[in-house]
């Protein structure tokens, strides 16, 4: 009975652990997930045999607007704000 208990404890930390991670995915997917995007889309142009230019400057100018945005003081009660103001390229 007492193994059974610790099973299930140990279960319960891993699931909390892997929950934290997402969470934080989360987050860093909101802030640089238009910069992400774009880095994407040159690299398959580039495979093509096109040019990146066009996705290589809207990666920068995303990357840019997000790293504007972190350096804001955010905090949980305003989050939500970032994370739109990043998707949207704006401050």
């Amino acid at each position: 009975m007492l193994k059974r208990k610790s099973r299930g404890q140990g279960m319960t930390e891993y699931i909390i652990i892997v929950a934290l991670i997402a969470v934080a995915a989360i987050g860093v997917y909101s802030f640089f997930g238009q910069t992400i995007r774009n880095q994407v889309a040159g690299l398959s142009a580039e495979m093509s045999g096109n040019s990146s230019s066009t996705q290589i400057g809207a990666a920068q100018k995303s990357a840019t607007s997000a790293t504007n945005v972190a350096k804001e003081n955010y905090n949980l009660g305003n989050y939500d704000k970032a994370a739109n103001s990043s998707a949207a390229g704006t401050k």
